[in-house]
């Protein structure tokens, strides 16, 4: 058991085990502690938020909503790696438990899982882990197949390693919200066991060292189109990719136009097949870095020259895109009839960098 550490000895802890934190307005005095104790604590509980695109996760954690107060966890870990500070004391994240998994965090005495729970919020035998665990709401839908950015995963190990050694806890201190109460299905997309042996190697180097980059392998990321459009003369348009095949790093928003966020290198290439362009004619390919809905840098450009009958294109993808920027891919029909694309295929492999 522990007392709980001072905002300020938080916030060194995390900047010192290498995490970039934001400081949320107001987080400093946003708790629950006017309904039950906070402390002592015993661990950290990691949850994923359950949210899709468009929705302000930072703002939700730290608010909550109409039938759960915030601040909904400690902080709140979002898809490019920053730890959003959004609550100091008790937060509405773990509710009741189970008493024997408390044990044996507390007395860090379980082999790769904690004993199997039995118990949730309002059942007899629970206990309060709102009171006993700092928590982690990691962006994310949440659904198994929405995948975990390296750079978020790693901050996540980080942040977890940064309360542990603040405590003198072992990895065994850190447990997913599914091994805390027995209807809970968070976090999916890795295994706890994992994950724990990902934080005891962060531990056992000083604080900072852990780098989470020991998998070397790249990303991959395969998008397409459902079905044909038409493209207008004379216009830069970006290519909305509706089917998504495979999206390790998670950047591509469903039915969106980018396909990477930086900070990131990448290579690959995109596949075309365009109809109705008459023959002589010519359609542009240029890849172009956006912050947010904001145009900043185009790339070169790749030409297509039609010939008669369909045009086929195989477009080159190999760049390096900074921090804050998604890249699009856009098309220039230089004709002056519409153009059908009637297939539109991306395939590249993604290196995240820190």
């Amino acid at each position: 058991m522990a007392t709980p550490l001072t905002a300020s000895r938080l916030v060194a802890a995390l900047r010192a085990e290498g995490c970039r934190v934001h400081e949320v307005s107001g987080w400093r005095t946003n708790n629950r502690n006017h309904k039950g104790p906070w402390g002592p604590v015993n661990g950290v509980v990691v949850h994923h938020t359950v949210t899709g695109p468009g929705t302000d996760v930072v703002s939700l954690v730290y608010h909550g909503h109409s039938a759960l107060p915030g601040p909904l966890a400690t902080a709140c870990i979002t898809k490019d790696g920053t730890v959003h500070m959004t609550g100091n004391g008790r937060a509405n994240h773990a509710g009741g438990g189970d008493p024997d998994v408390l044990a044996a965090v507390i007395n860090e005495s379980y082999g790769s899982y904690p004993p199997p729970t039995h118990e949730h919020d309002g059942s007899p035998g629970s206990v309060d882990g709102n009171a006993r665990f700092y928590g982690w709401e990691c962006e994310n839908k949440g659904d198994g197949r929405d995948p975990w950015p390296r750079v978020q995963y790693a901050a996540m190990v980080k942040a977890t390693a940064a309360v542990c050694r603040a405590h003198g806890w072992s990895a065994k201190s850190a447990i997913g919200h599914l091994e805390w109460s027995d209807w809970k299905p968070d976090p999916r997309g890795f295994d706890m066991k994992d994950f724990r042996s990902d934080l005891a190697a962060c531990l056992r180097l000083p604080a900072g060292a852990w780098e989470g980059d020991d998998d070397p392998m790249p990303q991959y990321v395969n998008l397409g189109i459902a079905d044909p459009y038409q493209l207008r003369p004379g216009v830069w348009d970006s290519i909305e990719f509706t089917t998504e095949w495979t999206d390790e790093p998670g950047d591509h928003g469903r039915g969106g136009s980018v396909f990477v966020r930086g900070p990131a290198r990448f290579t690959g290439s995109l596949s075309l097949r365009l109809d109705d362009l008459p023959a002589g004619c010519v359609v542009q390919a240029r890849m172009s870095e956006y912050e947010g809905s904001d145009h900043r840098a185009d790339h070169p450009v790749h030409e297509t020259t039609a010939t008669s009958g369909g045009s086929f294109a195989v477009v080159p993808l190999t760049k390096r895109i900074g921090s804050g920027r998604g890249m699009r891919i856009r098309l220039l029909n230089q004709a002056d009839v519409p153009v059908t694309v009637t297939r539109a295929v991306l395939t590249v492999l993604v290196w995240e960098e820190g």
